[in-house]
C-alpha cells in the first residue's frame, strides 16, 4: 500500500472508531485505562531498550543536550506516565456532562452537553512521553487519535503504541482509537493533513518551524502555540529570597521545554538588591546572562555575561540562557511581556495585592502567576490529570489542554410535545 492511501485507511480507521468511543461509559474508559498504566510497567525493559536506540542514534546526530533530555525515558518516567494514566482514570468524565439547563417561556428545557471532537491528528517532536498523555487524555475524551511522532522518537513510539493498542483490544474497543504513523517520511505528515473529511482537528507540539508548517498545510482546525517566551517581573519590594527560588527554579529546573523562564524583567527599585545576588546563582547554575545596559551597569560585564540585543527579547532559548532587563514600573513591564512575549507564560513575585491584580487583569497569556515559577504552565501541575498540549490559541481552548479542553457541546432540548407556530 502506497503512503497516501495507508494515511487514508488509518484515517477512515479512527473515524470508525468513534461511534464506539462514544458509547463507552466511564467505567469502561477508566478499566482501559488502568490496564494501559500496569502494561508499561509490566514491559518497562522492552520500552527501554528501544528508548535507547533511539537516543544513541539522536547523540550520533549531534541534538543538543535539551533534545536529548526531551527524548530520554527512564524508570521514574515511566512509572511517572503510568500514574499520570491512573490520574486521568480518576478525573470526572466531561463526556455527557449536561451544563446550563435552561427553561423556555414556551416549556422547552434548554442546556449543553459535552460530547468529544471527534478525531484529532496530534504531531509532535521527541518527547515519547507525549504519546502517552496523548492517548489517555483522548481515550477519556472520547476522542480517536492518530499520532505523527518525530523520526528521532520512533522506535520509542511504535512500542508504546503497540503496548496501548493491545489493552485497547483486550477491553474490546477499536484499535483504530489510537494509531501511530508507522513512518518517519515527513510526506505521512502533509497527507495527514490534507484529510479535513476525517480529521476533526491538529494539535501540533513541538519547535516554531514545525507549528508554522503544520498551521500553512492544514485543512482542518490547528490548536498551537508556536513558542515560549516566558517572563517573571521582580516588582519593587519584592520577597527577594523568594524571587531567587522563583526565578531559578523557572530558568534551570529544565530549561529545555516552553514554560522556561526566558526573559528575567526587574523593578528598578530593587534592581541593585536584587540582581547581584540573583546572577551569582545564575553563574553557579552554568547560565548566560544577556542584559540590558542598566543589567550591566549594576553586574558589569565578563565570562557568560553580555549585552542584550534586540533580538534577544523575542528569543526562545531552550538552554541556560536569560535575558535580564530593568523596568521603571508595572505598566513597563506589561508593555514589555505585550511586546515581545507569544501569550504562553507570565508571572509576578510582589508583595502588593493590588499589583498583583493589575497584572493578573493586564497580562494576555494562556497561564498568568503570582510568586510561582512559570514551570506550573503543565497539566498536571495545575490539576488536570495530563495534557495533550498548551494552546496560545484563543478558540476554542487557551492554555493547558486537559480533558475538558478535548471536548466541545452541542445544544439538547427537553419537550412536552411543542411545536413553532
Amino acid at each position: 500500500m502506497d503512503l497516501k492511501n495507508q494515511i487514508l485507511q488509518m484515517a477512515m480507521s479512527a473515524k470508525e472508531a468513534c461511534p464506539a468511543l462514544s458509547g463507552l461509559n466511564s467505567k469502561q474508559k477508566n478499566q482501559a485505562l488502568e490496564q494501559m498504566a500496569r502494561a508499561l510497567l509490566k514491559q518497562a525493559g522492552t520500552i527501554l531498550k528501544e528508548n535507547k536506540k533511539d537516543l544513541e542514534q539522536a547523540r550520533k546526530a549531534g541534538h543538543p543536550r535539551a533534545f536529548l533530555d526531551r527524548l530520554l525515558l527512564t524508570e521514574k518516567t515511566l512509572k511517572e506516565m503510568a500514574q499520570g494514566l491512573l490520574e486521568v482514570s480518576q478525573l470526572p468524565d466531561p463526556v455527557g456532562e449536561v451544563t446550563g439547563l435552561w427553561l423556555r417561556p414556551n416549556g422547552l428545557q434548554v442546556g449543553r452537553m459535552r460530547i468529544p471532537l471527534g478525531v484529532i491528528g496530534f504531531i509532535y517532536e521527541s518527547r515519547p512521553n507525549v504519546t502517552v498523555d496523548a492517548a489517555g487524555l483522548c481515550l477519556k475524551s472520547g476522542n480517536a487519535v492518530i499520532l505523527k511522532g518525530g523520526s528521532e522518537a520512533i522506535r520509542s513510539n511504535l512500542v508504546l503504541t503497540k503496548i496501548l493498542q493491545d489493552c485497547l483490544i483486550q477491553e474490546g474497543i477499536p484499535p483504530g482509537a489510537i494509531q501511530i504513523i508507522p513512518t518517519t517520511d515527513r510526506e505521512a505528515t502533509s497527507e495527514l493533513l490534507k484529510l479535513e473529511e476525517y480529521i476533526d482537528l491538529v494539535i501540533p507540539r513541538g519547535g516554531e518551524g514545525l507549528i508554522r508548517t503544520v498551521t500553512a498545510q492544514a485543512r482542518m482546525p490547528v490548536l498551537k502555540h508556536y513558542k515560549g517566551v516566558c517572563h517573571v517581573f521582580v516588582d519593587q519590594g519584592a520577597d527577594l529570597a523568594m524571587a531567587n527560588q522563583i526565578c531559578l527554579n523557572a530558568k534551570v529546573q529544565r530549561p529545555g521545554v516552553c514554560n522556561a523562564m526566558e526573559t528575567l524583567l526587574v523593578h528598578k527599585d530593587i534592581a541593585k538588591s536584587f540582581l547581584p545576588g540573583m546572577v551569582k546563582l545564575f553563574r553557579r547554575e552554568g547560565v548566560e546572562i544577556r542584559g540590558c545596559p542598566a543589567t550591566l551597569k549594576i553586574i558589569g560585564q565578563g565570562k557568560g555575561i553580555r549585552a542584550a540585543a534586540e533580538e534577544d527579547w523575542y528569543e526562545e532559548y531552550l538552554d541556560l540562557i536569560v535575558a535580564v532587563r530593568i523596568v521603571k514600573n508595572l505598566k513597563e513591564a506589561v508593555a514589555h511581556i505585550h511586546q515581545y512575549g507569544s501569550q504562553h507564560t507570565e508571572a509576578i513575585v510582589t508583595q502588593d495585592y493590588n499589583r498583583a491584580r493589575e497584572f493578573l487583569k493586564s497580562v494576555d497569556s494562556s497561564v498568568v502567576l503570582v510568586n510561582a515559577s512559570t514551570r506550573f504552565n503543565d497539566g498536571n501541575q495545575l490539576g488536570l490529570g495530563a495534557e495533550i498540549g498548551i494552546s496560545t490559541s484563543k478558540l476554542h481552548a487557551f492554555g493547558p489542554m486537559g480533558l475538558n479542553e478535548l471536548t466541545t457541546t452541542k445544544f439538547i432540548v427537553f419537550g412536552q410535545g411543542q411545536v413553532r407556530s
